[in-house]
């Protein structure tokens, strides 16, 4: 949520300084933009990461019932 917050600060900070002809805030809204484009991606990363070690999780207790499970003899 923050990384798309950032990216449309950027666009009115580009939009602003373009209207207006202030360079510096035309490229400070540029690296607004880019900042939360990254903050995106780290986002989308971070939830993959949750998702697989969430599954691997799951695996290891399946694994582990079924071990337990053939060592009783069930």
């Amino acid at each position: 949520m923050a990384g798309k917050i950032e990216t449309a600060k950027g666009r009115i900070k580009v939009a602003l300084g373009s209207l207006t002809g202030n360079k510096e805030l035309e490229s400070e809204g540029k690296l607004d933009r880019r900042a939360g484009r990254a903050k995106e991606k780290i986002g989308r990363v971070k939830a993959k990461v949750d998702a697989t070690a969430e599954k691997a999780q799951r695996k290891a207790v399946q694994a582990t019932d079924t071990a337990r499970d053939a060592a009783r003899g069930e």
